[in-house]
């Protein structure tokens, strides 16, 4: 096998440096938005090992991916993931990653900040979408905000940049805006407003109902703060602008409104070992029997080119009075945040 082995490049030539890596599909949590309160998780077998997951990921570190995310479901309710963590670090000691990061929903990071930091570990992304203790019990059907809290303070304390993640959800958290901009600055984090995504069944809620274009959410903020574009990016498709008054990034990620395929460098891998070329579409190539069936890193190489040569060009979410169900039936939980 080459050392230098040729760069992913998908059919429309964009280079695939990006890779997202779901640990796990559980979580603590069961965020109205992402799952059905009753949900059925995969069988164990089904998953792959810790290791299995770290030659995965070491194979697309070596085929050119330069920033790793780790997430779940909730990657840090994995049993020993701080282990698997700290293994991938040595890709930054060796200059063969740029950025090894999470996102998280926050509940478990008092107990693990510290140690994300110390396996390299620079910033993460957590998930909140409101500051009011009761409206996070609703949103998120059982969770304790107070945790979440604690869990910020340790990752500030471990002195990890963070940054939070908030789903807008119309007559949900469609108040409280102006509030995150303003906490958010307090505590030197910086912020970025999702759409929602029309992924798996969620039961009774309609996102229709949910649904709240960035667009509109930019022009309420706009009258109270003063919002500069910048040209920051992080890999990700979050397009980002300054807060004047805080000093601090504001970010929108609009799947609905306005996609950011043309520029989409990365793809996603489940803990079963199956890879999404696009978060959109249904298509996907199985990794698992490849790893499996040999310890030959040629197999497996092999099987992660031919799946980036179908990389489609692009998703086709949709959400209006005509297409309320989910454009993919899969939970965002399965595929990774």
């Amino acid at each position: 096998m080459s050392e230098n082995p040729a760069p992913l490049v998908d059919p429309f030539a964009r280079a695939i440096t990006y890779l997202r890596v779901s640990v796990t599909d559980r979580c603590d949590l069961r965020c109205v938005y992402c799952m059905a309160e009753d949900m059925t998780f995969l069988p164990k077998q089904e998953v792959l090992s810790l290791e299995e997951l770290d030659r995965l990921a070491s194979a697309f570190v070596r085929l050119g991916v330069r920033k790793l995310r780790l997430t779940g479901g909730e990657p840090l309710v994995r049993k020993n993931v701080t282990g698997l963590i700290a293994s991938l670090g040595r890709h930054l000691k060796s200059g063969a990653l740029d950025e090894l990061t999470l996102t998280t929903n926050g509940t478990q990071l008092a107990k693990h900040a510290e140690a994300l930091a110390a396996a390299g570990v620079r910033r993460i992304n957590v998930s909140l979408d409101t500051l009011n203790p009761d409206k996070f019990r609703a949103i998120t059907r059982w969770g304790d905000l107070g945790r979440v809290q604690a869990g910020l303070d340790a990752a500030k304390a471990a002195g990890l940049q963070v940054k939070i993640n908030c789903v807008a959800l119309k007559g949900v958290n469609d108040d409280e805006f102006d509030r995150m901009v303003a906490w958010a600055g307090e505590e030197g984090f910086d912020l970025t407003f999702i759409e929602v995504m029309p992924l798996g069944e969620i039961g009774g809620e309609m996102r229709l109902d949910q649904y709240l274009p960035l667009s509109l959410l930019r022009q309420r903020l706009a009258k109270t703060w003063t919002l500069t574009e910048s040209s920051h990016r992080t890999g990700g498709p979050a397009r980002y602008m300054t807060v004047e008054q805080t000093g601090r990034r504001l970010g929108f990620i609009t799947p609905l409104t306005h996609n950011f395929c043309e520029s989409c460098n990365r793809v996603r891998v489940t803990c079963t070992g199956t890879l999404y070329m696009c978060l959109g579409q249904e298509d996907a190539a199985d990794l698992r029997s490849p790893l499996r069936a040999s310890d030959d890193d040629a197999v497996l190489d092999a099987a992660i080119r031919a799946a980036i040569a179908r990389k489609p060009k692009g998703h086709d979410f949709v959400i209006d009075r005509r297409h309320t169900a989910p454009a993919v039936g899969r939970h965002m939980s399965v595929t990774g945040g």
